[in-house]
């Protein structure tokens, strides 16, 4: 299994890296770990310090589990998977699951999210309609991405959301680049050569969501995901495997 193919550039050029705080937008518990967390791994370990948001406890995400008890699961495991790529800080917004809408609301949390730690690079996940026009892509994930678009430049308008400002959350104007994970446009990537065993472990970390969704061995599931997604572009990155972004700088 693999996200479909991508209109990869002849070549990938390197993320920035003049930046110390990053700040990930995500709608699900294990959206970051099927998307970047090889990444993670290696900003973690240059000493970058990373935090994660998500919209939602991916309650709704498991058939056999009802959303009380598998909203808690989730959150744990998705605490757990953050650990093993060196990041302490995960945060929920309380959105649920399978219904994120779009619109003010969802974007005041992630501006206020953003406002809280102040980050250079916030990252996310695909916000098109499809997963490179094969795979339809799911409602939150679209809403969620998107808001995070829109919010990184909400973050430094005072006059968006005043109330944050009345919470003592002052603008930020500082992020200079959102970065897109999963998106069939890359533009740049990071060398996942360093990082991937570990984002292999974070996401067996989610091992019940894994469990109800194939009947594959999880590590053999898990390795044979991330190492195919990495090494499709390797060609586009100094014959290193890589996690490909699609860029925006601001």
């Amino acid at each position: 299994m693999s996200l479909p193919e991508q209109n990869t550039p002849a070549q990938l050029q390197p993320m920035p890296d003049d930046w110390q705080r990053a700040l990930a937008v995500v709608a699900h518990p294990d959206d970051l770990e099927y998307g970047c967390a090889a990444a993670v791994a290696a900003w973690t370990d240059a000493g970058r310090d990373v935090t994660y948001v998500l919209a939602t406890r991916g309650e709704a995400g498991i058939d056999t589990l009802e959303p009380d008890k598998c909203g808690p699961l989730r959150e744990q495991e998705q605490r757990a998977s953050a650990a093993v790529v060196g990041v302490g800080a995960v945060e929920f917004l309380d959105h649920k699951d399978g219904v994120v809408e779009y619109g003010t609301a969802l974007r005041r949390d992630i501006a206020a999210a953003i406002r809280r730690h102040r980050p250079e690079l916030v990252i996310t996940l695909n916000h098109r309609d499809t997963w490179g026009g094969v795979f339809w892509n799911t409602p939150d994930h679209v809403a969620v991405g998107r808001a995070t678009l829109d919010a990184a430049a909400d973050a430094g308008n005072r006059w968006i959301f005043p109330e944050l400002v009345e919470q003592g959350l002052e603008p930020w104007n500082g992020v200079r680049w959102v970065a897109v994970a999963g998106s069939a446009q890359p533009t740049h990537a990071v060398d996942a050569s360093a990082g991937i065993e570990r984002a292999v472990r974070s996401l067996l970390e989610h091992r019940t969501y894994i469990e109800a969704l194939t009947d594959e061995d999880p590590e053999t599931y898990c390795r044979t995901f991330l190492t195919q997604n990495v090494e499709r572009v390797r060609e586009q990155f100094g014959g290193k495997p890589a996690v490909p972004f699609e860029v925006f700088g601001r």
